[in-house]
């Protein structure tokens, strides 16, 4: 990114919940931020420090500090935010090329701020305002006119860092220049979903997420269904969060909520479904009682409790009294159930007549007639709309996206044949004689552009490549249930593993050994990718307690080494092979991971090897590779006390310690400081190509193994045990426990040798194997084995 486009330093206005989070983020990106807000009034008596004036500053960045879900990759990224206030420190405007305000969505508030802002702002900055609703235009207005090409609106969605969308509206004066440079700064650096959103009330995201929100709510009342039952049939029933819509509610806050309902009601003098935003009388009751859902202990839902009697009640409109949840009766779901893919269920229960079909067509006709009639009016085309959804608010698919998925002409049909007019541009479409709103046009992904009234490709993007549409325009080198090899062109192949939660069976390893063999005589080199949401939940666990549960030890054994041989296969092969971790990648995924020559991950990547919860110790590689690369960060000095770095890299496996971020993986080990990190998991297959071909450039040779790895010896597993003996004393450990930390002690000690000696890759696997295949046949590891497959849980017994 050059000068001229990156953003180098930026300043934040408004240190509340949005701003400090906002703030947060701009400081994962490894932006130096400012963030500002009021001066405190008054020092606290005999308080001398003249920092007491940013205080409502600081008070806003340590909430981001200590808020769950992490606001920050890491903690030292915190360190990145400089606090200050709107008197004192306004001048300091001048250094950054990006100023948000996110103060409180109040237009005599952002205009008083922004008459004193302007005149410190650098020549070239640029100023957004981060509002969820108000006008930018109105916004604009405020501003001097020098500043207003300069001036857009940027609505991120709370927490900033989870959630991808961000929509940038433009002022009438707003240079085109300059919103490419926040759309290519967003979307680059901080990861975003860009969509251009029309200055209208609530922009895009909100406009339809609120109404298919209030719609639930209103049918509800009109037609008697329980709190239980809407959440039901409006969450992942259909493709949208388990949060649905009242779990959503409480989590937003019913205050919160019901403004949001006033000023749509307000700003929408002229929308059809006005209506919607005066919500049922129970709701209003609810909030004079204050139930506001999560922040005052109940709202549309209830706990009540503790231990095994705690239940999660829901209020009951009609009495106003807390209900117990009941079972849920829906038969024509029951028989959908064995359709295969959420659409086809959704088609096939809609077809079907039953109270929870009724509930459902009536919520989505509506959703799709309604979005489908506010094109163009707050965005030009459906893949903004459905793009906005998917990445604001979750949704699997975006509203013409389901359409699609569901039969748009049969839709279409039903909705004429209950007396629904449909709105102009599906009219449109159906007279062009297409049948859909997405279709694929040589290879190529399009939509159907009402301005042209034909299909417009979407438009490529350099940094995106489409495992899919490889596999559609190259088509599949190898393949078997587990896993494929995929040509991703410019001679990189990738293997994608696609078995339940991508765990890692002998299909999977058979696949890698395959690919390699290709990929050695006929490529430059493996990308090991996909396009899901987490890359590996591990090893298959299932099949190693059914094999212990048929006494066959031998085929544990044969599974180990397997696996084992494998991981040095990826690691010495005569081609680069990196690994493209994201979510989830634990246990058999990350010795994988930590097997390739590179890596290049998610930013938002959850790694670890908690195998100890299960009863074993990583096995696949695991605590060999991580020893060799604490051995290869530790100085040669002749007496240096391994310790301290082996009870630093026990506390790592022996607590299944995951991390929390790319950045942490760093921090704890389980990616080297050199790998990528792509703050944009959209550019992730690509960047990974990237590295394989810069690998190749490069002159690639493959490693040796090691032969000269320090170990701690008897000395530093007789003061691991004592550390896990008293971690049993205090009540933190199990009896089981320290049997299990024991084992991996051992392991990563090196076994039964004098400090300091120097063992070999292959002896260090051998001690793996051997301890994992003890644990096996201990029925309290086979125990924990079968309850974290049962609950997901580790047992601790």
């Amino acid at each position: 990114m050059s000068d001229e486009t990156s953003i180098r330093r930026a300043a934040v206005l408004g240190a509340g919940v949005m701003g400090a989070a906002i703030a947060a983020h701009l400081a994962n990106a490894g932006v130096p931020t400012l963030l500002l807000d009021l001066p405190s009034d008054t020092p606290p008596d005999q308080d001398p420090d003249p920092r007491w004036r940013n205080r409502i500053a600081g008070a806003g960045l340590q909430k981001a500090r200590k808020g769950r879900p992490a606001a920050f990759f890491s903690p030292q990224d915190a360190a990145l935010v400089e606090i200050g206030n709107f008197e004192d420190d306004l001048a300091r405007l001048a250094e950054a090329d990006w100023v948000i305000e996110a103060v409180i969505e109040n237009l005599e508030i952002k205009k008083e701020l922004f008459a004193k802002l302007s005149e410190h702002l650098a020549p070239k900055a640029i100023l957004s305002s981060n509002t969820s609703g108000l006008s930018v235009a109105s916004l604009a207005a405020i501003l001097p006119p020098e500043l207003r090409p300069r001036f857009l609106g940027t609505h991120f969605f709370n927490p900033p860092r989870y959630l991808k969308l961000l929509e940038l509206i433009p002022g009438p004066e707003t240079d085109p220049e300059v919103f490419q440079r926040i759309a290519t700064f967003g979307e680059a650096s901080l990861g975003k979903g860009i969509v251009h959103a029309k200055d209208t009330p609530n922009f895009v995201a909100n406009r339809i997420g609120c109404f298919t929100l209030f719609h639930a709510m209103n049918l509800m009342a009109e037609e008697g269904y329980s709190v239980q039952e809407v959440d039901y049939l409006t969450g992942p029933l259909i493709g949208r969060p388990k949060s649905a819509t009242f779990r959503t509610a409480d989590v937003v806050g019913l205050d919160t909520l019901l403004l949001v309902a006033q000023n749509s009601y307000h700003n929408l003098p002229d929308d059809p479904c006005r209506h919607l935003y005066q919500p049922p009388a129970f709701m209003e009751a609810m909030q004079e009682n204050g139930w506001l859902g999560e922040k005052s202990g109940r709202g549309f839902y209830q706990k009540v409790g503790r231990g095994k009697d705690r239940q999660i009640r829901m209020i009951d409109p009609g009495s106003m009294d807390y209900v117990e949840q009941g079972k849920l009766e829906f038969p024509e779901i029951e028989q959908a159930k064995g359709e295969k893919g959420f659409a086809a269920r959704l088609a096939k229960i809609l077809a079907s007549s039953g109270r929870g079909a009724s509930f459902l067509w009536r919520n989505l006709a509506d959703t799709f007639h309604y979005t489908a009639s506010l094109i163009p009016e707050i965005s030009d085309d459906v893949l903004q709309v459905d793009r906005a959804m998917r990445w604001g608010f979750g949704w699997k698919l975006g509203p013409f996206e389901l359409w699609d998925a569901l039969g748009f002409t049969e839709i279409c049909s039903r909705m004429e044949a209950e007396g629904m007019e449909l709105p102009a541009m599906v009219r449109q479409l159906l007279d062009s004689g297409r049948t859909s709103f997405y279709a694929r046009i040589e290879h190529r992904p399009a939509f159907f552009d009402r301005q042209s009234a034909e299909y417009k490709s979407v438009p490529a993007h350099p940094r995106i490549l489409s495992l899919q549409e490889c596999r559609q325009s190259r088509g599949v080198i190898l393949e078997n249930a587990e896993a494929s090899l995929v040509d991703l062109g410019d001679e990189v192949a990738c293997l994608e593993f696609h078995s339940k939660m991508n765990t890692l069976g002998p299909g999977s390893i058979q696949m890698i050994q395959l690919s390699l063999d290709r990929v050695e005589s006929e490529f430059r080199g493996l990308v090991i990718a996909n396009e899901a949401d987490h890359f590996s939940a591990g090893a298959n666990l299932a099949m190693v307690l059914e094999s212990i549960g048929k006494d066959d030890f031998q085929a544990v054994d044969d599974l180990v080494r397997l696996f084992q041989q494998t991981a040095q296969r990826i690691r010495f092969s005569s081609r680069p092979v990196v690994v493209a971790p994201r979510g989830m990648t634990l246990g058999g995924g990350c010795e994988i991971s930590l097997a390739a020559d590179a890596r290049v991950a998610a930013a938002e990547s959850y790694i670890g090897l908690p195998e100890v919860g299960a009863g074993v110790i990583p096995a696949g590689g695991g605590c060999k590779e991580m020893l060799k690369r604490l051995h290869q960060r530790l100085p040669e000095l002749p007496h240096l006390d391994l310790g301290p770095f082996i009870q630093a890299l026990f506390q790592v496996l022996g607590m299944a310690k995951i991390s929390s971020s790319a950045r942490m993986a760093q921090n704890l080990g389980f990616l080297a400081q050199g790998d990528g990190i792509s703050m944009n998991g959209d550019y992730l297959l690509e960047d990974a190509k990237r590295r394989v071909l810069a690998l190749d450039l490069q002159g690639y040779r493959p490693g040796r193994p090691l032969e000269d790895i320090r170990v701690a010896g008897r000395d530093g597993y007789a003061a691991l045990q004592a550390a896990i003996y008293n971690m049993a004393a205090g009540g933190f450990a199990t009896e089981y426990d320290q049997v299990v930390g024991g084992k991996l002690a051992f392991v990563l000690c090196g076994g039964d040798v004098s400090p300091g000696t120097r063992v070999s890759e292959t002896y260090l696997l051998d001690l793996e194997h051997q301890a994992f295949l003890e644990l096996c046949r201990d029925s309290r590891t086979q125990a924990r084995m079968a309850h974290i497959l049962k609950t997901g849980k580790p047992l601790r017994n």
